[in-house]
């Protein structure tokens, strides 16, 4: 399942962008426009074009410590939006639409609702038989997204505390649970080192019939990932796709004999009992990185 970052633009396109504002240059003077604030025209300008060889606005991202950098990815492709995600990607291929919003306003109930009934109508248009689940660190969109519809599964995303927010309920996991349960969501998606700090969250969230599912950079190490397994989280977002769904689907095959106990598992996967071991000594200093 891939994972995509969906914001709606000024006239009303649900478009695919990370970051909250587009941050580009021209003339040599850095300018900064939120993609709210802009008509679909614009974003589809930055950036490399639909045409070959061909390039819009220079693209810039700030880092949280407010750094300039140009913009580089692996594999440079044109902006688009959620319609066109649709229609030109893999049909099997499932979404996880990322809900953003911007962590400093203060959303109006109709803002939100704006925004929400503009992506429903192009996934509900567009999406025919896709796997697709919606997230979003925004309480009361996600709690609203769960109003709209049924169809769809809805996480609520949290760091877990790493970061302290106006808004209680994103500070952490208890909290995040409190607002699944209460809104009768379908899981928490967390950043790696809050469940690591407070594992026994887990048997809370599960007892709570909820899924869980984990993101951050410690989901790379395939020892983490292994670690998640054991201790019953269900899925994690990673960087290294490839190397890291190895790693799961080696522990599913030990898993589905049923003759192996608990430590065979364990002897039979990448870590022997003495590297688990090791590793649940070191997890107070990984979530500490």
């Amino acid at each position: 399942m891939n994972q995509i970052f969906v914001q709606v633009t000024k006239d009303g396109y649900p478009v695919i962008f990370h970051d909250i504002s587009v941050l580009t240059q021209e003339k040599g003077v850095m300018s900064e426009k939120k993609v709210t604030d802009i008509n679909l025209h614009e974003f589809l300008s930055y950036g490399p074009q639909k045409e070959p060889q061909k390039m819009g606005k220079p693209l810039f991202r700030k880092s949280k410590d407010g750094r300039i950098f140009e913009w580089k990815v692996a594999e440079e492709d044109h902006l688009c939006t959620l319609q066109q995600v649709f229609q030109e990607i893999d049909p099997t291929l499932g979404f996880n639409i990322e809900l953003k919003f911007d962590n400093n306003v203060i959303y109006k109930q109709e803002q939100l609702l704006r925004a929400l009934k503009i992506v429903l109508q192009v996934v509900f248009e567009h999406s025919k038989d896709r796997p697709i689940i919606f997230s979003s660190f925004q309480p009361d969109a996600i709690l609203l997204i769960r109003n709209l519809q049924s169809t769809y599964p809805v996480y609520f995303l949290t760091n877990g505390g790493s970061e302290i927010y106006p808004d209680v309920r994103r500070n952490s996991l208890d909290e995040a649970l409190n607002l699944c349960v209460q809104g009768g969501l379908q899981g928490i998606v967390s950043e790696v080192k809050a469940v690591l700090r407070n594992p026994g969250a887990i048997n809370k969230i599960k007892e709570s019939s909820l899924s869980l599912i984990t993101y951050g950079q410690l989901n790379n190490v395939a020892e983490v990932v292994q670690m998640q397994y054991l201790l019953g989280i269900e899925g994690v977002i990673v960087d290294l796709v490839k190397e890291i769904t190895e790693v799961v689907a080696q522990f599913q095959r030990a898993m589905e004999n049923k003759e192996l106990a608990f430590q065979g598992v364990i002897n039979k996967t990448l870590c022997s009992k003495d590297e688990i071991s090791c590793f649940l000594r070191l997890i107070p200093e990984l979530v500490n990185v």
